[in-house]
């Protein structure tokens, strides 16, 4: 993998929502056509994971069906990469990433000046959506 991407997928204590941002390409549940949307990507011990408010998500109900996607970069470093997702469901495995994905959350609104922080953390880990990203 090229240095530029593997340091924009690493991701940092310093990261800022921009850097987060990415947009992903799924193969659409019902329909079979492309659906393109814009998501936060965290990094826990290296992995890349998607995760998403707690409810329904029509790109988790995608991925579900076809787990192949593309992982669009657009902020610095700009690429279309092929992936796979892998949802999570261990509780245990939910749990520790959970953990992270939050405290991380929670860091990028402190460091833009915020007091909102993750609200409902059990409901997180109860209801969100969660995969983990590989690359082809």
């Amino acid at each position: 993998m090229d240095s530029d991407i593997a340091a924009a997928l690493a991701l940092g204590p310093d990261s800022t929502m921009t850097d987060h941002t990415v947009d992903i390409t799924t193969i659409g549940a019902r329909t079979g056509e492309p659906r393109r949307i814009e998501i936060w990507f965290h990094n826990v011990d290296g992995d890349v994971y998607l995760t998403g408010l707690p409810g329904r998500r029509g790109w988790y109900a995608n991925l579900l069906a076809d787990p192949r996607l593309t992982f669009h970069l657009k902020h610095g470093v700009h690429a279309d990469l092929p992936a796979r997702a892998t949802p999570i469901t261990d509780p245990a495995e939910r749990g520790r990433l959970f953990e992270a994905i939050i405290r991380g959350i929670d860091d990028l609104y402190v460091r833009r000046g915020s007091h909102r922080r993750v609200a409902d953390h059990d409901r997180w880990l109860a209801e969100s959506p969660l995969v983990r990203v590989v690359f082809d």
